[in-house]
């Protein structure tokens, strides 16, 4: 439920929806472009508060991409056409994250596009396996199933999640500077190990995204745990591996600790024309539970915006090529 309205603001209207991080705004007219003045208010709540809901915000398309490009430099889909998804928009910006196939049919329980997306129903961060990550990314509602058939987009609250820490491990993580390897086909397989379709990747085929686990988080000036379901292994800051089952104990210690009920949010997908704005250097996320699959259609159409502080590469070569990717 929402909380108290924040009075701070003179453009927009915030309301906290937790009592560490989430808001919903209000008082935005999208029907024309954004205004300086306001879009500086969004971006304040938004380092504030990490994750940002606009109800009834109506875009389209193309207003979707413009009001994203207020945020930064945005990702495209060409790098991911490798896989042989076709885009059915017409702008590469937007990512198609609905439930239904190239030629719009709904996605089947079971079947191999069902499968390769469950890795979203763990807690991550959008591209935390590519060279630069995400920043930002903004999904929006264009098509909802029935009321009653869920679908919520879950949050976790990371910064908060590392300054509840045992000091014990806090000065761990600090003195260790860990580097956590993301990969796109590790999540995957995590998200479906018994499948036919995910058993053979080999995570160790492809290079690894790599991060450090303990960041600043330069917009809030608040540290954070950058972690994700994509974590394969741990490594120090020279290269070496941390040894298992160290490494995978510690990843599954920090993520159990950091998803805790005190730290997450599940927002409701209410309308269609719902968004919700993210910061995937600040928060968590993953899909919520739904009984629309395979029934009803779940058109959600997402932007994502490059990462634009100055841990956006991590220690990742600066190539446009996706890692991960054939």
């Amino acid at each position: 439920m929402p909380h108290a309205t924040v009075p701070e603001y003179q453009h927009i209207q915030v309301t906290e929806l937790a009592p560490t991080f989430g808001a919903e705004v209000s008082g935005i007219d999208f029907t024309k472009p954004v205004p300086p003045e306001v879009f500086q208010e969004i971006s304040d709540a938004s380092a504030k508060y990490g994750v940002l809901v606009f109800r009834k915000a109506g875009l389209d398309d193309a207003r979707h991409v413009e009001f994203s490009r207020l945020f930064g430099e945005l990702d495209d889909v060409k790098p991911y056409m490798t896989l042989g998804r076709i885009n059915r928009f017409p702008f590469l910006e937007l990512f198609d994250v609905s439930n239904q196939d190239d030629d719009g049919s709904i996605v089947q329980v079971g079947s191999k596009r069902e499968v390769m997306g469950r890795g979203n129903g763990l807690f991550h961060c959008d591209s935390a396996f590519n060279p630069r990550r995400a920043g930002y990314s903004l999904l929006r509602a264009h098509e909802l199933p029935p009321p009653g058939h869920g679908g919520n987009t879950d949050f976790a609250d990371t910064r908060t999640a590392f300054d509840d820490l045992p000091e014990d491990l806090k000065t761990q993580l600090l003195q260790n500077d860990y580097i956590g390897a993301n990969s796109l086909w590790h999540s995957r397989r995590k998200a479906a190990p018994d499948s036919e379709f995910v058993q053979d990747f080999d995570p160790e085929a492809y290079p690894f995204g790599r991060h450090r686990i303990v960041q600043l988080h330069e917009r809030s000036g608040r540290m954070n745990l950058y972690i994700a379901n994509h974590l394969h292994h741990l490594e120090y800051p020279d290269g070496s591996r941390v040894p298992e089952p160290e490494s995978t104990l510690l990843i599954e210690r920090l993520l159990a600790h950091a998803t805790q009920d005190k730290y997450v949010i599940s927002v409701e997908w209410r309308e269609n024309g719902d968004v919700i704005c993210w910061d995937n250097t600040a928060a968590m996320h993953r899909a919520g539970d739904g009984k629309f699959a395979g029934k009803f259609k779940r058109d959600m159409r997402r932007t994502t915006v490059h990462d634009s502080s100055s841990q956006a590469w991590g220690l990742n070569e600066r190539t446009t090529k996706r890692m991960g990717l054939p």
